[in-house]
């Protein structure tokens, strides 16, 4: 058995979620690094609207940032009830509310935030393409962000490994040495992800080419999130679904859907730009 097999393995730091606590305020890494995500875009993209050729102004993503967090939020967690734990929620409504009690999804973030740029491009009577192709480069940060958080929570570790990189994380019931896959998705969604997008949006001139770049940001995410799925853990209450893949793959199949046509509109000669 693979716990029997693993005699080294690194140790869990056990970093305590919450950074400080004042009475019932507690501030915890993980509403951390959703506030820190937000903030990363709205300063990276403010310095990005400096370049020639910028879809909107300052005054727009100073606005959109509000329209981003409800994305992200609402969609975030109505994703989790919906792909995750559905019939959970349809007996329990009230704990939809419950968001301290954990519960988020990438996918349901991304729709949010796909609306956000839908209605908000089409209110301002902006190219829709070319404001998600910024929106997406900053996207890899906030993953990168998540992902740590996960990780500092002890939560959505890997399968068991015989690695000597494998992790006991204190709250696995089984106290087996699992794969850090938290770890994986931060440095693939977050680093990786952040460095190819920021070279293709610094060193071609695809973004002459509206929603390119975010094409690539959801086909890397789709291929990257696939892969660590296979050493990540699948959630309790779903296992395995036909025995063989896992419900986060099975949402990256439409979200690489989605990134590839986005590659494919933006190369259609003489497109028009929605507004």
């Amino acid at each position: 058995m693979i716990e029997a097999l693993a005699t080294t393995h690194l140790t869990y730091p056990n970093i305590d979620p919450i950074i400080f606590q004042i009475g019932s305020f507690a501030l915890r890494w993980y509403s951390l690094a959703y506030i820190g995500g937000l903030l990363f875009g709205w300063w990276y993209i403010r310095r990005m609207l400096g370049r020639p050729g910028a879809p909107m102004s300052v005054d727009h993503i100073d606005d959109f940032i509000t329209w981003a967090t409800i994305g992200v939020i609402a969609g975030g967690r109505l994703g989790y009830v919906l792909f995750y734990n559905f019939s959970y929620y349809i007996s329990n409504p009230i704990d939809i509310f419950k968001l301290w009690d954990g519960g988020m999804s990438f996918h349901g973030g991304a729709i949010g935030v796909i609306l956000a740029v839908i209605f908000y491009s089409r209110k301002h009577k902006l190219n829709m393409f070319a404001f998600a192709d910024y929106v997406a480069m900053v996207s890899p940060v906030a993953l990168l962000l998540g992902r740590a958080a996960n990780f500092i929570n002890g939560e959505l570790w890997g399968r068991p490994t015989d690695a000597w990189y494998g992790m006991i994380f204190p709250a696995d019931r089984l106290q087996l040495v699992r794969h850090p896959s938290q770890l994986y998705e931060a440095f693939l969604e977050g680093i990786v992800l952040f460095a190819v997008l920021w070279w293709l949006s610094h060193k071609t001139d695809l973004l002459k080419k509206p929603g390119f770049i975010a094409g690539i940001f959801y086909i890397g995410y789709a291929l990257t999130r696939f892969a660590v799925e296979y050493a990540r853990e699948p959630d309790q209450h779903i296992g395995l679904m036909w025995d063989f893949i896992s419900r986060g793959q099975i949402l990256s199949l439409p979200t690489l859907a989605f990134g590839l046509w986005l590659i494919w509109q933006a190369q259609r000669p003489k497109s028009p730009m929605p507004k």
